[in-house]
């Protein structure tokens, strides 16, 4: 059984390979602060040779049929189910997860691969078009793009990493992969040993652990890197956008929510309620999807906060590795500073507590203030946090419009006994997706999944992210002498 903590080194050219730093990283259990694994970060020169080992193997890598990369994928994913176990015990020391947390994230990265297998034939497929130009044939190809950069944050960071890395992989393309070091064996090493053991050629896949104080911007400006595939905040989503921009690179960012729970007049609170709890704390409220607020026609409302505030108070809270914890730690003590920073500006405000929670060590019991203004800050920031905000809508229109008054459009949610009419309303929330009598935290690798404004470009899933990972080339072909007018 191979002990992850082990692999504490980057991954570059198909060796394990210390890094040249002078600088290591402790990574922490977020929920005792024991050290789970140090590492000896990668130099900037290490990423570029990596991206060169990339662009090399790409060549090669771009020949394969689609066979022997479905192969490969195939194994990859034999090897995450072996040692399931293992696994799911590091994405929990890792992350701070629950066994829930755990489970449910391996679950999602081994369903991207085994949609990956099913893109690996659309490449070199050829599509013959008309012409006006006669003896003309128009073929239309489509071709690996290249290499592509990836970097994937810390909440969901196997499956989140594994959402760029396998499609990229199976139509043809080598990744360079940077994970968040703060869960650099769950993003990036595990992900990699499976390749590995998959029998994938040296430099199609490089994972660098590192940081940005060691490389800056090498990941969004070195040459060989064709595109840029970014999970993670706005702000940095924007920072890269302007240099992608700049370097004529392509971007798929996906980034902050502020996801609306709409509840309608003519629900049914106690189903409402259920989805609810579920969709505002899985993962301590830590994913970009998260119900951020939950916006509820006026005859539905107190009848909801009384229920979902006594669902909340019970939540099991502590150690992640107890099978009954719902209500794990904040990934660290940033990110807790930042909600409690949030929580004391509420109350400071004068927003009104129908729950008030409390910090012990690094884990947030949840809160629930209600009566919130839509437009106060504590409305319109994007918490991260088990922080549950309520707010009154006076018709089911106005609650509609308050769910698009956010800068973001990630995911939203709308509860109704109407469905024909949930649809209807559905397309006027401005967001990528909408689920109806159900909570926002949804994910397939079969659907189109982005979002709207300042949360992000592109779409990941089969086939849209065909489009975003390959080269389309028109071949033409004059079969017969053509004429020109001189």
């Amino acid at each position: 059984m191979t002990r992850y903590e082990d692999l504490n080194q980057s991954y570059i050219n198909g060796q394990w390979t210390e890094g040249s730093s002078e600088r290591t990283y402790d990574i922490l259990n977020p929920y005792d602060n024991s050290v789970v694994t140090s590492v000896r970060l990668a130099s900037v020169k290490q990423l570029q040779e990596a991206f060169d080992g990339a662009k090399q193997a790409q060549k090669e890598w771009a020949k394969s049929s689609a066979e022997q990369r479905k192969e490969v994928i195939h194994k990859a994913i034999e090897y995450l189910q072996a040692n399931r176990e293992s696994i799911t015990a590091v994405i929990s020391r890792e992350t701070g997860g629950t066994v829930l947390k755990a489970n449910v994230e391996l679950h999602l990265a081994i369903e991207v691969m085994e949609e990956a297998i099913r893109l690996a034939d659309e490449i070199y497929k050829v599509r013959e078009v008309p012409s006006g130009i006669e003896g003309k044939v128009n073929h239309i190809h489509r071709l690996p793009l290249g290499v592509i950069s990836s970097i994937s944050p810390f909440n969901f960071p196997m499956n989140l990493s594994m959402r760029t890395i396998a499609p990229a992989i199976a139509l043809g393309n080598s990744v360079v992969h940077k994970p968040d070091i703060q869960v650099g064996l769950t993003g990036g090493s595990i992900i990699a040993k499976a390749f590995e053991h998959a029998g994938l050629p040296d430099g199609v896949l490089q994972v660098i652990l590192t940081d940005l104080t060691e490389i800056g911007d090498e990941m969004l400006t070195n040459p060989h890197a064709q595109m840029i595939s970014f999970t993670g905040s706005t702000a940095v989503g924007r920072h890269i956008g302007e240099i992608a921009g700049r370097n004529l690179k392509r971007v798929a960012l996906e980034l902050g929510g502020n996801s609306p729970f709409v509840v309608l007049s003519d629900a049914d609170v106690d189903r409402a309620v259920d989805a609810a709890v579920f969709g505002k704390f899985i993962h301590q409220g830590q994913i970009c999807m998260i119900i951020n607020r939950m916006i509820i026609h006026k005859d539905k409302y107190d009848e909801f906060v009384q229920k979902f505030v006594e669902r909340a108070k019970a939540l099991p809270y502590g150690d992640p590795s107890d099978p009954k914890t719902v209500i794990g730690p904040l990934v660290n003590e940033r990110q807790l500073q930042k909600a409690l920073q949030v929580i004391e500006e509420a109350k400071r405000d004068g927003v009104k507590i129908a729950l008030e929670g409390k910090r012990e060590g690094n884990v947030l019991t949840p809160y629930v203030f209600t009566e919130v203004d839509n437009s106060s800050n504590l409305a319109q920031s994007e918490l991260f946090a088990p922080i549950a905000t309520m707010i009154k809508a006076e018709t089911d229109e106005e609650a509609i419009r308050l769910a698009s008054d956010t800068a973001y459009g990630l995911s939203s949610a709308i509860f109704t006994s109407d469905l024909a009419k949930g649809e209807e309303l559905a397309l006027q929330i401005d967001s990528g997706m909408t689920h109806i009598n159900d909570q926002t935290v949804n994910d397939s690798p079969n659907i189109p999944f982005g979002g709207n404004k300042a949360s992000g470009l592109g779409r990941f899933g089969n086939p849209w992210i065909v489009e975003e990972f390959t080269i389309t080339k028109w071949v033409s072909i004059q079969n017969t002498y053509r004429h020109f007018p001189f």
